[in-house]
C-alpha cells in the first residue's frame, strides 16, 4: 500500500476532532462538547430562500467565481466594512475550501507561515502537505494576539501571518490595539495577512475588529456555516482589496479544476443570508458562554472567551490527553488541546448545545477535577 501513496498523504494526520466525534456512536446519550457546530438549525426563511432556488431550477452550475448577485452583495458589504474601493471576491465551498485555495496560491516549498499557538486545526495539516514550515508564536496563558512575537519570528522565507480572531479554540476576540499594532507590522515587512473571520458574528463583549480595516494586504475568510448553522452546505467567501486581486483570480482559477463552483442554491440562500439578523441567535450563546464560564471558573483555570463558542481550558496536572480520556470515560466528550496546539496542556470545549447538557457538562467536569 505505501508504494500506492503519495508522500504528503504522510504528513498530515486523521483529524482528532473526527476521531473523538465519532465516539457519539458508540456512547449513549453522550455530553458532547466535541464539534463546533451549532445547536440550532438553519432559519426557516433561509431554508425557504434554498428551497424556492431549487424548485425554480437553480440547480446548475453558477461562473465559478459565484452567483453575479452574490459576489456584488459580497462586494458591497466589503467596501462599507473596509473602505475598499473595488474588492475582489470569490464565493468558496466552506472557510476551508478557501483556505485550501489559498494555502495552493502561496504556498511553495520550504515558505514559512507564521502562526499563532493555539490554532485551528487545518492551517497546520494543510501547510505541511503543501511543503510550507508553520511557525508557531506563543500565545499563552491568556491568548492575546501576540504581536511582538510574531514581529521577531517573521524572516525573508514568511509567506504569511495567519490571525483567526474570534478564535477557535480559544474564543479569544483580539481588541483594536492589537490588530492595529499587528497591521503595523505586517505593512513594515510587506507581509500578507490572511484573516479567518469565520465566527466575525460571534462577539459577546463589544465589537470584533478585523486587520482589514487597517492592512488591504489582507485576504479575508469569512462563511455561512456557523452564523447561519449552514455547517453541510458548504458556504463561504474570499475577499481582498486591489492589492491581492490577483490572489483571489489564481484562486478562482484553481476552483475551476477542484471544487468547480459553491452549490448554487444555497448561494442563493446566501444572499438572504446577509440580510438575515442573527442577533437573537448570538445573545443565546453569549449567555451559554456565562453558564460555562460561571460553571467552571472555581475548579478550572481558564480565559474567559469573548467570541465563538470555545472554550480553551488548562487541565489539571496530569496533562490535557490524559483528563480528556477520564472525560470521555465519565459520558464527556471533549478535545485534547494537543489537536490545536503544540502543547499537551489544555482541552477544548464546544458549547454549541443545549443548556440542560451543558450544566450537566459542567458538573461531570468539575466533579473530575475533585
Amino acid at each position: 500500500m505505501d508504494k500506492l501513496l503519495a508522500d504528503r498523504v504522510s504528513k498530515i494526520d486523521a483529524s482528532g476532532i473526527r476521531k473523538v466525534f465519532a465516539l457519539t456512536a458508540k456512547m449513549e446519550d453522550p455530553v458532547n462538547f466535541s464539534i463546533g457546530q451549532p445547536d440550532f438549525d438553519v432559519p426557516e426563511a433561509l431554508k425557504e430562500a434554498a428551497i424556492k432556488a431549487i424548485r425554480e431550477g437553480e440547480n446548475k452550475y453558477s461562473q465559478t467565481a459565484g452567483d453575479a448577485e452574490l459576489l456584488e452583495k459580497i462586494a458591497g458589504q466589503i467596501k462599507a466594512e473596509f473602505g475598499w474601493d473595488e474588492p475582489a471576491a470569490l464565493v468558496t465551498c466552506g472557510v476551508s475550501g478557501g483556505l485550501l485555495l489559498a494555502f495552493m496560491v502561496l504556498i511553495n516549498p520550504g515558505d514559512e507561515v507564521i502562526i499563532p499557538d493555539p490554532y485551528f486545526v487545518i492551517y497546520k495539516h494543510l501547510i505541511n502537505m503543501l511543503g510550507g514550515r508553520c511557525v508557531y508564536v506563543d500565545s499563552y496563558p491568556d491568548f492575546a494576539l501576540p504581536v511582538e512575537r510574531i514581529a521577531e519570528a517573521i524572516t525573508d522565507k514568511t509567506k504569511m501571518i495567519i490571525v483567526n480572531s474570534p478564535c477557535n479554540p480559544t474564543g479569544a476576540v483580539y481588541p483594536d490595539e492589537q490588530i492595529r499594532a499587528l497591521a503595523k507590522v505586517a505593512a513594515e515587512a510587506d507581509v500578507l495577512v490572511m484573516t479567518d473571520e469565520i465566527y466575525e458574528k460571534f462577539c459577546y463583549d463589544g465589537a470584533c475588529p478585523s486587520i482589514a480595516k487597517y492592512y488591504d494586504k489582507s485576504l479575508v475568510l469569512r462563511g455561512f456555516s456557523k452564523s447561519y448553522a449552514m455547517t453541510g452546505w458548504r458556504m463561504a467567501y474570499v475577499a481582498a482589496s486591489e492589492a491581492l486581486r490577483g490572489v483571489v483570480e489564481e484562486m478562482t482559477k484553481i476552483q475551476q479544476y477542484t471544487f468547480v463552483c459553491a452549490p448554487r442554491p444555497f448561494q442563493r440562500a446566501a444572499i438572504a443570508a446577509m440580510d438575515y439578523d442573527v442577533s437573537e441567535l448570538v445573545d443565546a450563546y453569549r449567555r451559554k458562554r456565562d453558564m460555562l464560564y460561571e460553571g467552571l471558573s472555581e475548579k478550572f483555570e481558564l480565559v474567559k472567551p469573548g467570541g465563538a463558542f470555545y472554550a480553551f481550558i488548562k487541565a489539571p496536572a496530569e496533562g490535557g490527553t490524559k483528563f480528556v480520556e477520564r472525560a470521555i470515560a465519565n459520558n464527556v466528550l471533549v478535545i485534547p488541546g494537543n489537536v490545536f496546539s503544540e502543547r499537551d496542556t489544555h482541552f477544548r470545549i464546544s458549547y454549541a448545545t443545549s443548556d440542560e447538557k451543558l450544566q450537566q457538562g459542567v458538573e461531570i467536569l468539575c466533579g473530575l477535577c475533585e
